[in-house]
């Protein structure tokens, strides 16, 4: 495969961001009514937020994408909707995209990156505790109905 590159949101990719999490939830949940509007207007949901969304890009595909949502404290934001597409799974695009917003964190000195997710997607628990993010007590009225985890990555500078 030719090189990878991680690039931010431009509203042309916004029907790839709809497609590759409707998809992934799909296969994996179901859709929610609240990922519906955030996914269907990720420039109002996201980005006028101060939030960013990347993408995994080669050539003129985009291959898989992730999302920086600010949460109350300015200083962590949550790491959300990330999606690959299916047949390239495995191949360590979500790595790369999981990295980029590490990097990109540190770059705009956040103190954390927080995420929920479902301890049934074994793959992404394995990812997310390799980079270094450990378990945080899940509140009780979570986001997310489908997350039964809360994870959360500190920075030491």
């Amino acid at each position: 495969m030719k090189a990878i590159e991680i690039i931010p949101f431009d509203n042309q990719y916004a029907n790839d961001f709809y497609k590759l999490n409707i998809e992934w939830l799909k296969t994996y949940f179901y859709v929610e009514p609240f990922d519906e509007d955030v996914l269907g207007q990720p420039k109002t949901h996201i980005i006028n937020k101060g939030g960013h969304i990347f993408f995994a890009k080669c050539d003129d595909f985009i291959l898989g994408t992730v999302a920086l949502m600010p949460t109350n404290d300015p200083k962590v934001f949550e790491l959300t909707k990330m999606a690959v597409l299916p047949d390239l799974r495995g191949q360590k695009i979500g790595q790369q995209l999981l990295q980029h917003c590490i990097d990109f964190a540190k770059s705009i000195q956040l103190e954390a990156l927080m995420l929920y997710s479902a301890t049934k997607l074994e793959n992404a628990i394995y990812l997310y505790r390799k980079y270094g993010f450990v378990e945080l007590e899940l509140e009780k009225n979570s986001p997310y109905v489908r997350s039964d985890i809360k994870m959360e990555l500190k920075f030491i500078y």
